[in-house]
């Protein structure tokens, strides 16, 4: 869980967007995306989907099962 949280922060940070923007852009909360990132929470499935299309990257790749995108 750890790998996932430091690639959605990194992700995020990358493209210069907020908790907010990412959370909009996906359809979910704001607190949400922190939860993720702090690694206070697991997402479902239908968060990874949609994280991984957003940042256009492997739902593999956000859980840390590659090192590529």
């Amino acid at each position: 869980m750890e790998e996932f949280c430091e690639r959605l922060k990194f992700l995020r940070e990358e493209k210069g967007l907020t908790q907010k923007e990412v959370a909009e852009a996906i359809g979910f909360a704001q607190s949400a995306v922190a939860f993720w990132e702090n690694g206070k929470r697991i997402p479902n499935a239908f968060a990874i989907v949609a994280l991984a299309k957003f940042f256009d990257v492997t739902s593999d790749y956000l859980l840390g099962l590659t090192k590529f995108s």
